[in-house]
């Protein structure tokens, strides 16, 4: 992809999937409203607006992934629902290691006067941000 693209990510989990658009060529990413979930299942409808609004090239998927490395049961989750996103978009999906992503949302959300209620006011798409973040400045080093 050497071509200018865009990408939406996606932080996962089952009751909130956080979600940000970025693109290569400024390398900046912007948060997005999350989607809804149930036990991990957003509305597909909802995912289908985004695909047609953004027109991303890349769906990039958070792995969170446990401290040494290894991957948790909710990282299995996250790689089956980028597997679902696949299947469904038939865009390529591309996983980011989210370690600490949710912690360095917490402090951001914090300093932007979050009162720590984390399931009514969730910080996915923040988190989200975070790592699209990094992936793209990985990617523009590469």
């Amino acid at each position: 992809m050497s071509k200018p693209f865009t990408v939406l990510a996606f932080d996962f989990g089952t009751s909130s999937i956080g979600t940000a658009y970025g693109q290569s060529l400024t390398g900046s990413a912007r948060e997005l409203e999350p989607l809804r979930a149930r036990d991990g299942q957003p509305d597909w409808n909802q995912v289908q607006r985004l695909i047609d609004e953004w027109q991303p090239r890349l769906l990039l998927v958070g792995l969170p992934l446990n401290m040494d490395g290894s991957e948790s049961e909710i990282g299995a989750r996250a790689r089956k629902f980028g597997q679902r996103l696949h299947g469904r978009l038939g865009l390529p999906v591309e996983y980011a290691d989210e370690r600490l992503s949710t912690r360095a949302a917490k402090e951001e959300a914090r300093g932007r006067g979050h009162r720590g209620h984390y399931a009514s006011d969730p910080v996915d798409s923040i988190a989200a941000r975070i790592f699209l973040e990094d992936w793209l400045r990985q990617y523009s080093a590469q």
